[in-house]
């Protein structure tokens, strides 16, 4: 019986700082979020009942993209100041 074993990828020996990699993570995550919502609202049979509750988290989500971006641009260009 032959064992298969999985390997990492190799990578390029460049990490992201931690702080921007965890804060890259969850801006991924809320985008996710943010696009199922909009999906949501686009079926054509939801009740207002149901309309005003995705509406209600989409609210959410971009109050947390907003506040979770603000100044995600000066770590991403601390960062590429350091490649």
């Amino acid at each position: 019986m032959r064992v298969t074993t999985l390997r990492k990828p190799k990578t390029t020996g460049i990490a992201l700082d931690e702080a921007l990699g965890t804060l890259l993570e969850e801006l991924g995550e809320e985008c996710q979020n943010t696009l199922k919502l909009l999906a949501q609202l686009k079926i054509s049979h939801a009740s207002t009942e149901q309309i005003e509750d995705i509406l209600a988290e989409l609210t959410a989500s971009v109050v947390h993209l907003h506040a979770h971006t603000d100044g995600l641009d000066d770590l991403i260009s601390d960062q590429l100041e350091k490649l």
